[in-house]
């Protein structure tokens, strides 16, 4: 048997052209085999079908390339939460760019490795070119910024950078905020988070100005840009100069929001932002990279250095001093993906402007989806949207009519929505992230889920 083709190297390359047209074959037939969002039949189904498909992992004797991918990249794309079909709007979770995709491909087969300079040369400086430019689109100017995997854990950098430069804190975060904060706490050894109130879903002002007051010590507020539930941003003007008045510390989460910065219509939305000392930042939501594309923003490029570290292999003194790039600072991670390659290459082939278009196509979708709610009589919008995300429910539904028809709609495969609990309701959410969805797929959305409360479905009891 000959070894099989590896992606690098003077020849290896070319191994790949045969394996990408089997990949594509694979990925249209996995998704025509699947005709909707989502697979249908449920967790039981797919876990059969996956069983069957796979039976042994690890065979005693492979299958050959071809065989292995076709088998289970189709497998996969039938499998899958395709968040490229319009009525897949439940999470952030966007549909990532071909030409993302593609870069993301390159990344894989060229196998940088973001720990030293020696595994990643043009990569390393490509990253700092990328990072530093997207620090001046929150800072206007100065500032650095770092690749994460998300929001999750830029967030815990927040919080880690806070801790060392200020010491043991007291953390302050909305009601509203995200559950990852909480986690980065515990992690961390800090204290629970105190929660301050967001009456309809917005970080109260008035009490966070009262909680300040009464806390001692060193004080981190965390703010949002762009919520989870419902896609809020928090008066970050008004916040940042409570934290001015009381030196406290502050973070924004704008995972979801921050690509309103790309925007000339919506950039405005965002007015106080660059007053946060770190700002978390997440490009696979509205920047449509693939996962992960996170990032964390600091304003004090000084601020980094609690993440200064020496491995004698990676980052020697006399290599420093010697002139070989220190990369090991730049994140808590050692060996890491060269994400930032399609994130380069996404930008410099759509420009700010495709990119702002982007944006405001679907924020423009989500206000007609909610005008369209609200003209609708058998509907209740909870509120006009701030980004993408519109939460709705059908008038005549309970809570547990709602939950119950978007788990139909999930194991039919039909429609993804999320669901989301705001003033003590239960709502359907929709995330429109796909900025081609169209109105009429939006019209259909609305049927299905009205369809579904009205008529019996097998195995439930009618309505």
């Amino acid at each position: 048997m000959s070894s099989p083709p590896l992606a690098g190297g003077v020849t290896g390359h070319d191994g790949l052209r045969p394996l990408l047209a089997t990949v594509l074959d694979a990925l249209a037939e996995g998704a025509a085999t699947r005709g909707g969002p989502l697979p249908d039949g449920g967790p039981e189904a797919v876990e059969q079908r996956v069983r069957k498909a796979v039976d042994d992992v690890l065979p005693e004797q492979g299958q050959g390339a071809e065989e292995a991918l076709h088998t289970l990249v189709a497998l996969m794309a039938a499998g899958a939460a395709d968040p490229a079909e319009p009525l897949c709007a439940a999470h952030l979770h966007a549909p990532p760019l071909a030409v993302a995709a593609a870069a993301d491909l390159a990344a894989s087969a060229l196998n940088p490795s973001m720990d030293s300079w020696d595994q990643a040369p043009a990569a390393s400086v490509l990253e700092g070119l990328v990072t530093r430019a997207l620090a001046a689109e929150v800072y206007d100017s100065g500032g650095d910024a770092l690749t994460t995997t998300g929001g999750t854990e830029s967030n815990q950098l927040a919080l880690l950078l806070a801790r060392e430069l200020l010491g043991p804190l007291q953390v302050l975060a909305g009601a509203n905020a995200h559950h990852s904060l909480h986690r980065a706490a515990w992690l961390l050894g800090l204290p629970e988070p105190v929660t301050v109130p967001a009456p309809a879903g917005l970080l109260d002002p008035a009490a966070l100005d009262e909680a300040l007051t009464e806390l001692p010590g060193p004080k981190l507020v965390i703010a949002t840009a762009g919520t989870t539930d419902a896609g809020l941003i928090d008066p970050l003007d008004e916040i940042a100069d409570l934290c001015a008045a009381h030196g406290a510390r502050l973070h924004v989460d704008a995972a979801y929001g921050g690509g309103l910065l790309f925007s000339r219509t919506h950039r405005g939305k965002l007015r106080g932002l660059e007053r946060a000392h770190t700002v978390t930042l997440d490009l696979h939501k509205l920047g449509w990279q693939p996962v992960a594309a996170g990032f964390l923003a600091v304003r004090d490029s000084g601020d980094l250095e609690p993440l200064g570290h020496r491995a004698d292999y990676l980052n020697a003194e006399d290599d420093t001093e010697a002139g070989l790039p220190d990369l090991l600072g730049r994140s808590l991670r050692t060996t890491r993906r060269p994400d930032i390659l399609k994130t380069a290459v996404t930008w410099r082939a759509l420009g700010r402007q495709g990119l702002g278009e982007l944006v405001d196509q679907v924020c423009a979708l989500a206000q007609e989806f909610a005008a369209a709610i609200e003209a609708h009589d058998g509907f209740e919008l909870y509120d006009r949207p701030a980004l993408s995300t519109v939460l709705f429910r059908p008038r005549a539904a309970t809570d547990d009519d709602l939950a119950s028809v978007r788990r139909e709609l999930l194991t039919e495969g039909r429609a993804v929505l999320g669901r989301a609990r705001l003033d003590g309701r239960l709502w359907l959410k929709a995330t429109l992230l796909n900025p081609y969805t169209s109105s009429g797929e939006l019209a259909a959305l609305l049927h299905l889920v009205e369809r579904h409360l009205v008529e019996p479905v097998e195995g439930h009891t009618p309505r």
